[in-house]
């Protein structure tokens, strides 16, 4: 295997431990995927693609109230769907940093039947931090 097949590997697992973090509602995987200064800006709506429009979503990352958000989701919400795809991975050419293009499709339900969809495609940018890699930067989900 080459080197850049090997690293395109490496972003492939960390964009399917999150997939399989949601899949399974893993608070403490889901939480693994991310580093430290992450920032998660999002669009306010999947059509939302100007940037000077996006609004903070869930900040920079801090593990405690990440943690929170996330189970309370998996606490009050059924996962009808998690389907993604991943479209594109890209290496750097120096290979301590990468991005996936991600097609998202995840359905929630809450207890009185309300939907929270998911719905769109995600730029998800990755870094390497010693042996691993880590999310720093995800786009919201964008409707193409």
């Amino acid at each position: 295997m080459t080197q850049k097949a090997e690293l395109e590997q490496q972003i492939r697992e960390i964009v399917d431990r999150e997939t399989r973090a949601w899949d399974t509602k893993n608070v403490d995987l889901l939480i693994s995927v991310f580093h430290p200064d992450m920032v998660w800006p999002w669009p306010p709506h999947s059509r939302a693609h100007d940037p000077a429009d996006w609004v903070w979503g869930m900040g920079r990352f801090h593990a405690v109230r990440w943690r929170k958000i996330w189970q309370h989701i998996f606490d009050t919400h059924e996962l009808v769907h998690n389907r993604r795809k991943t479209i594109r991975i890209e290496i750097s050419e120096q290979g301590d940093g990468a991005f996936a293009v991600v097609d998202v499709d995840t359905l929630w339900r809450d207890h009185t039947g309300k939907d929270f969809h998911w719905k769109g495609r995600a730029c998800k940018v990755y870094g390497r931090v010693g042996a691993e890699w880590k999310t720093t930067m995800h786009t919201g989900l964008l409707e193409y």
